[in-house]
């Protein structure tokens, strides 16, 4: 079973596609006053790439390490940082851990490269983080809402989202 830590995947991307590989800063994790000290910035051991070379690196993943399953792709909102960070985990099909492959975005351009065309399971993680987070790949074949309704507006997972006061709310009544 393939047992590659994320350094190493970092030091054989680096040296095999050069400038894909960031290095990783410290983002704030926002959490509510305590008492006492607050918690360090989070710090990530994953592998963090530029978002214009993100298919770049998962096709390096999949063809030269044969991380050939993509199980999902998430998205952090780091409201306080103004950016997204995008989680893409993949896993060897002869077993053994599994590889996360991140990258950051602004909120404010939210925009990346879609994996669908090259890797037909992404389809519906990226419809998802479109619909709930505002992302926007392109290249992406068919990119509309997957769970809310066309004339919903806004993007109800980003962390600026009105939580009260929902205009959809009532509106039946």
């Amino acid at each position: 079973m393939p047992a590659l830590s994320p350094a190493d995947a970092r030091e054989r991307m680096a040296r095999d596609l050069p400038g894909t590989v960031l290095d990783p800063a410290p983002l704030t994790v926002s959490r509510p006053p305590a008492h006492g000290p607050q918690p360090p910035p989070l710090q990530t051991q994953d592998l963090l790439v530029a978002p214009q070379q993100i298919v770049d690196a998962a096709l390096y993943l999949r063809d030269q390490l044969g991380y050939a399953f993509l199980s999902d792709i998430c998205v952090v909102d780091y409201l306080a940082d103004g950016v997204f960070e995008l989680v893409y985990r993949f896993f060897h099909p002869d077993g053994g851990p599994g590889l996360a492959l991140k990258t950051r975005v602004a909120r404010d351009y939210a925009e990346l490269p879609a994996l669908t065309p090259h890797w037909p399971g992404a389809n519906f993680h990226e419809r998802e983080a479109f619909d709930l987070f505002g992302i926007v790949f392109t290249g992406h074949p068919f990119l509309r809402r997957i769970y809310m309704w066309d004339e919903f507006e806004g993007f109800p997972m980003r962390k600026d989202f009105p939580k009260q006061g929902d205009k959809y709310i009532g509106e039946d009544e």
